[in-house]
């Protein structure tokens, strides 16, 4: 049976496809506890009970309620942004929606050994990315790069999120043998890496920013119950930016309007006006599944921001943010069997 429009998120256990999707994951659509498909259909007439998490989440009414999307980003945003999503979690093993506002800065669902290692091999596709960004640049206006580039880590609250930061930080600091450990005016500590024969240089900002603007998208009632239930809403977001629902889960507008509220508080800071003059920072936003493809399709311009689910993030896996819809994956629909 298959349910039309309906997506699916990927379990724990992911394999590569060849397709024209390119670099989205595959499901193997089974639970990685329970070995069976996940899958199933929820009567409508069935009853659902909140989680215990959810019934204890006292920051649960400060989720945004709005009516519209926001307005666009601006054009010409200060810095350059890298979306990273968590690796794989503990929740993720056991097959739950993990959005409980009661977890951030917690301990509680962080990384697997496997999701600290797919945090850790991110920093190679991350330089990748910034490579290829910094020599495209340089080729359009002409000009060199000014050196050394700060890169900056914003990352969600949750324990899953930040450690997928640190992952990627310890990547970039081990994956270059050149690196140089430096001390800021701040007393903090930094490091230079050096690519393309010292032509292109990064200083690495070790400390990471945790944002409440980068927590995961809230499923409200729907909040620790197992995957499958994520059938409930996104087929919702495709035709209603604004739907919160029976289960009062957190809209696909409300996520973008927390967001643009983020980039613009990063991109106005000091933090970030007190380079050289002209100066881009790159910043890595370190995330989860659902909150990066909405900020992603939004970031673009895309007409329908609801379409979100089928431009999957793998995890571990990190995008540069465009400012264009050419500059999207191929959208891959993932139909629940």
């Amino acid at each position: 049976m298959k349910f039309a429009g309906a997506f699916c998120r990927y379990s724990s256990t992911t394999t590569t496809s060849s397709s024209s999707c390119g670099r989205i994951k595959r499901l193997a659509f089974q639970s990685p506890i329970q070995k069976k498909t996940i899958f199933s259909c929820i009567p409508r007439s069935a009853t659902t009970t909140p989680s215990s998490s959810d019934q204890n989440d006292e920051s649960a009414p400060d989720v945004l309620i709005v009516d519209k999307m926001p307005p666009p980003l601006p054009l010409n945003l200060r810095n350059k942004y890298y979306l990273l999503r968590h690796g794989q979690s503990e929740g993720n093993v056991e097959g739950v929606i993990s959005s409980s506002r009661s977890l951030k800065y917690s301990s509680k669902h962080g990384l697997t050994p496997l999701g600290y290692q797919q945090g850790y091999d991110s920093a190679k596709s991350l330089l990748e990315l910034i490579q290829q960004s910094i020599i495209q640049q340089e080729k359009d206006t002409n000009t060199a790069t000014p050196t050394p580039t700060r890169v900056f880590f914003y990352s969600s609250p949750f324990a899953r999120a930040k450690q997928t930061a640190q992952a990627c930080i310890d990547g970039l600091l081990s994956s270059i043998p050149s690196n140089e450990e430096i001390m800021n005016q701040n007393g903090q500590n930094n490091t230079i890496v050096n690519l393309l024969q010292d032509k292109i240089m990064l200083d690495i900002q070790t400390d990471i920013l945790l944002k409440d603007g980068l927590m995961e998208r809230y499923f409200g009632q729907l909040d620790g119950l197992p995957l499958s239930t994520y059938a409930y809403v996104w087929p919702e977001d495709k035709n209603n930016v604004t739907y919160s629902g029976r289960f009062n889960v957190e809209s696909v507008a409300a996520v973008a309007t927390r967001l643009r509220e983020l980039l613009l508080e990063i991109d106005h800071s000091d933090l970030h006006n007190g380079g050289q003059p002209q100066q881009e920072d790159i910043i890595v936003l370190t995330s989860h599944a659902d909150v990066l493809q909405i900020l992603q399709l939004y970031a673009s311009g895309i007409d329908n921001v609801g379409e979100f689910s089928s431009y999957r993030f793998g995890n571990g896996e990190v995008r540069f943010m465009g400012r264009t819809t050419d500059t999207l994956p191929d959208p891959c629909p993932l139909e629940i069997p």
